[in-house]
């Protein structure tokens, strides 16, 4: 007996493997897009930069888990620094401001890469002059080679004129914790401050 049940043209079943092909794409696509797009480079999961245990300019011991509910923003540097680190802190305050109530919930962390000249007083100052709430921490100099590998930060000291005149080169980026003290993100330096706001926002927005 013949199947008298309708059968498709062959164009038409072109046609509708085309649609279904497509709208598959798309629903693949749609997924990609929901995932975080941040403009920092994600290192979430990363085995380095995972954490610190130093003493801020008020003799306070520091680690992650005091700004749990945070994001927190680490920056390496030096009080002399002429160019970069005033920048980009001043960076970091222009996202606190950003936030408005929610700059709250935004934590600024300094390290220093001067412990020689980088004392306790002078760091108290020069950290009140971008924002109140911001702390600088400090290695002891013998256990400074051992931070700055934990988090993959190169400096040197470059000799002046005199002892006391020296400089140093360091790395110059940020690096960005969720509230939940995770690793998630490294902002380079020149990379601009409205991206680093998106990132933050959307970090708090998802805590």
């Amino acid at each position: 007996m013949k199947d008298l049940a309708p059968q498709a043209h062959p164009r038409r079943r072109s046609l509708l493997a085309a649609a279904l092909a497509t709208a598959l794409l798309a629903a693949c696509s749609e997924g990609k897009d929901s995932a975080p797009a941040f403009a920092g480079i994600d290192i979430t999961g990363a085995d380095y930069a995972t954490g610190f245990d130093l003493a801020d300019q008020f003799g306070q011991r520091r680690t992650l888990a005091d700004f749990k509910g945070k994001v927190v923003l680490v920056f390496f540097g030096f009080t002399q620094c002429p160019d970069v680190c005033p920048t980009t802190l001043t960076e970091i305050a222009q996202v606190k401001q950003a936030l408005g109530a929610d700059g709250d919930r935004v934590q600024g962390i300094f390290i220093s890469v001067d412990p020689e000249r980088d004392t306790p007083e002078i760091m108290k100052e020069y950290m009140a002059s971008f924002d109140p709430s911001f702390l600088a921490l400090q290695a002891p100099l013998d256990r400074l080679p051992e931070v700055a590998k934990s988090f993959k930060i190169y400096y040197k000291k470059v000799e002046g004129k005199t002892p006391t005149s020296y400089t140093m080169d360091h790395s110059a980026g940020t690096y960005v914790y969720d509230p939940q003290g995770r690793i998630r993100l490294y902002h380079r330096y020149g990379s601009g401050v409205q991206g680093l706001i998106a990132d933050v926002k959307q970090l708090l927005v998802s805590a």
